[in-house]
């Protein structure tokens, strides 16, 4: 079994909360294009009808700003959940550093030899 030092676990939950708070920007900003993009196709969807373009024309022009909304409001729902995710790994590092902080500093004060030899079972609550 591979052993996780608290330093690891603390870079690691902080790289994650990272990662997930930057994809959920990216997917916000990418909602908001789509949601612009889907705003511009009924315009010009609006503009098309006052040209005599045919109904058919315009009908698919306006579905199609339609469709574009509704994955606009897809991909904002989808960001909403990774930035419950991202807080949920706040919330991870947070309770990490609340839980073993105090360990990792008696550790790191600690003058004892050769304490990564002592079997970890010594170290369980009973």
């Amino acid at each position: 079994m591979a052993e996780l030092t608290y330093r690891q676990l603390c870079k690691a939950v902080a790289e994650l909360e990272q990662r997930v708070s930057r994809s959920a920007e990216a997917i916000h900003a990418n909602a908001a294009w789509i949601d612009k993009e889907a705003q511009d196709t009924g315009r010009v969807a609006e503009m098309i009808a006052t040209m005599n373009v045919d109904r058919h024309t315009v009908g698919e022009t306006h579905a199609l700003a339609r469709i574009m909304r509704g994955v606009s409001e897809a991909a904002i729902a989808y960001a909403t959940a990774g930035d419950t995710t991202a807080k949920a790994a706040a919330a991870v590092g947070a309770q990490a550093r609340t839980s073993h902080d105090g360990i990792q500093e008696s550790y790191s004060r600690s003058n004892v030899d050769g304490i990564h030899n002592v079997h970890r079972d010594w170290f369980e609550q009973e």
